[in-house]
């Protein structure tokens, strides 16, 4: 199936009621635009004079601001370092309405990935990062417990940088409490997101967790299998430019892509589970709420950097 012609909508005031409580990793985004006008005398690179900075949101702090530009609420939970990147961060967050939860852990850098951009395209990206200790991880969880009742989906944003070690606890405690549970998967290991409510993982995070497939209907078989062995009531398939598809237990429903013109992908993975997750948390099955984060991804992908969509835009 392809996508329906008549897209559901949603009015600003039932999103606006709306609430995700976001789990994950966050880094911090940062940008060095500039002049490129030579090659360096000491290696065949190129000389940026850098004449711009920015810094954003990232990971699942970029998760948590698509849920909000939409106009929908989101709280935060995670765990930082305690240094000059995460208050910048945590600053950053707090500018945009989010309700923030972090864990401090002084041992931990805090991610921060730098990116330099010269004549509109990037040059190169630099990852400075660590891993969180146990204990600020399993004290995240007893927040959680508390954070849950007053939300009405949880968004598990994985970016495989230690701050879901807990996840299979934070699930079960989801299920529980009748909450869907949206995931934006990493890594080859996919029991330990056993029982949520969705995932979504992009073609060659599924490929390493299930294998190549040949045609549509080996990956519609592997992906089922997938879904039944791990209790999930859906899979939903980013697919660059042929789309996305969702399986669930009425087979599959495929979206082509809408994007006009593609500048950048950076944190469309994100827009996507988003928007889910927003659309979800207000009421929207997930079969209506696809066709909206497609849309939401196409209009993502003409932006530069990690971006996010708006009510009005979305529903333009």
């Amino acid at each position: 199936m392809t996508e329906p012609f008549n897209t559901k909508t949603i009015s600003r005031d039932i999103l606006s009621n709306a609430s995700v409580l976001v789990v994950g990793d966050v880094m911090l985004d940062r940008y060095w635009f500039g002049a490129v006008d030579r090659i360096s005398p000491e290696a065949p690179v190129p000389v940026v004079r850098v004449t711009r900075e920015e810094e954003r949101s990232g990971g699942a702090a970029n998760v948590a601001y698509n849920v909000v530009t939409l106009g929908a609420q989101a709280s935060l939970l995670t765990v930082v370092g305690n240094d000059e990147a995460s208050h910048k961060l945590e600053a950053l967050v707090a500018d945009t309405g989010i309700r923030t939860y972090f864990g401090r852990d002084t041992d931990l850098k805090t991610t921060v990935k730098l990116r330099v951009i010269g004549r509109q395209q990037q040059l190169l990206r630099l990852d400075f990062e660590n891993t969180p200790k146990t204990e600020v991880l399993a004290s995240q969880t007893a927040t959680f417990a508390q954070l849950l009742p007053g939300h009405a989906a949880v968004l598990f944003s994985d970016y495989g940088k230690g701050g879901l070690a807990h996840v299979s606890d934070m699930i079960a405690r989801a299920v529980a409490a009748g909450k869907p549970i949206l995931i934006d998967p990493k890594g080859v290991d996919y029991s330990r997101y056993k029982n949520a409510s969705i995932i979504t993982p992009n073609r060659t995070e599924l490929q390493q967790v299930i294998g190549p497939w040949l045609d549509e209907s080996e990956l519609q078989t592997k992906v089922q299998n997938l879904r039944q062995q791990l209790g999930l009531q859906a899979v939903l398939l980013t697919r660059s430019e042929e789309g996305m598809t969702l399986f669930d237990d009425q087979g599959q429903l495929s979206v082509t892509a809408m994007a006009r013109e593609v500048f950048d992908v950076t944190g469309a993975g994100d827009t996507v589970i988003a928007t889910m997750a927003a659309l979800i948390a207000a009421g929207m099955t997930m079969r209506d709420a696809l066709p909206l984060a497609n849309r939401a991804a196409g209009l993502v992908v003409g932006k530069f950097g990690t971006a996010t969509v708006s009510y009005e835009e979305l529903f333009a």
